[in-house]
């Protein structure tokens, strides 16, 4: 391990983007489908990470989705959310906001208690064990209706004391977020924070219309957003966090090259850019090696990685004071680690 590899691990840092289903790793499973009695389309670990050669999102969503029939039981989700913040506290992380997708659940059967639940249960745990906070984010699938969606907000409601936001995610192209701007606006009446996918795939515009249709409070991906200068300015004026991703972004065909990635241009606009994994065990790496890959690719240095650090906690969905705690503890491990 390089003195720039234990640094990175070692450095605190929040993960605002990350889809729990997304960190289903074969091994997981195929534990799961066998624990219950579920037929996947692979015969071997190594089938499933040779499927991941992906040329589009879409691409990758046929497969996350034939991923998830293996979870079944509330003990399915708290495994898969255990694994994930097992992984997450040897990168450093010491704050997760974990997305979930509780459609792609209910619509195979899933009672949306028994998702939630396990991911609740773990989170307990990841707390008591590893010293991770977390919180949810609803997302709701833009590939389907806007009145599903509706519908899955109002199976959350004995649980919105518990989840902290709801996004957009799924494809992207064709499901502009004006499309779900009345239950965004059901979500805000309610106190949940919003958070939508745009600009991965989607053009500008849909980044102009999470702002001004669905009122985000930040951006995941927004990459396209450099594309339209005005758009720029006004992200960086309102202090608008991006979620990026840059593992995914490669794997996804967003950037050719890691080599192109636009991570240090955002930077150098003033954008609030953060590192996060998305759907790690299917992009090839966790938060660290989003980390490592990106400082290696574009040469970032000590305090670009800092601030990227910094960013992650104050785009976070946490309360002010436990904000500048974990500044604090930022501060001074970069104080240290000079």
């Amino acid at each position: 391990m390089t003195d720039l590899d234990t640094f990175i691990a070692g450095l605190p840092k929040a993960e605002l983007h990350l889809h729990i289903e997304g960190s289903l790793e074969p091994e997981l499973m195929f534990a799961l489908a066998a624990r219950n009695g579920v037929s996947i389309p692979f015969a071997t670990v190594e089938d499933v990470r040779a499927a991941y050669d992906f040329s589009s999102l879409q691409d990758f969503l046929d497969i996350y989705y034939a991923g998830a029939n293996v979870l079944l039981k509330r003990q399915d989700f708290h495994d898969l959310a255990a694994a994930y913040f097992a992984r997450a506290a040897a990168d450093g992380v010491v704050h997760a906001e974990l997305m979930f997708d509780p459609q792609t659940h209910t619509d195979r059967g899933v009672p949306f208690s028994e998702v939630i639940e396990g991911l609740l249960s773990a989170m307990e745990v990841a707390q008591a064990e590893h010293g991770i906070s977390s919180s949810l984010i609803l997302s709701f699938l833009r590939h389907l209706p806007e009145e599903a969606a509706f519908a899955t907000l109002e199976d959350a409601e004995p649980w919105l004391d518990r989840i902290a936001a709801v996004g957009l995610d799924s494809s992207e192209v064709g499901h502009p977020p004006e499309k779900f701007a009345r239950v965004f606006a059901a979500a805000r009446e309610k106190g949940l924070r919003i958070t939508a996918h745009a600009g991965e795939e989607g053009p500008p515009e849909y980044v102009h219309q999470a702002l001004d249709l669905l009122g985000v409070h930040r951006i995941d991906h927004g990459n396209r957003a450099l594309e339209d200068p005005a758009l720029v300015e006004r992200l960086v004026r309102e202090e608008m966090t991006l979620t990026v991703c840059p593992l995914s972004n490669h794997k996804l065909c967003v950037v050719e090259d890691l080599a192109d990635h636009p991570i240090d241009a955002m930077l150098a606009h003033g954008l609030k850019a953060t590192i996060n994994s998305d759907d790690p065990a299917y992009f090839g790496g966790y938060v660290a090696d989003n980390y490592r890959a990106i400082a290696s690719a574009r040469n970032l240095s000590r305090d670009a990685l800092g601030t990227l650090a910094r960013n992650s906690f104050t785009g976070s969905f946490l309360p002010a004071q436990a904000v500048a705690d974990h500044l604090d503890r930022l501060d001074a491990y970069l104080e240290t680690h000079r």
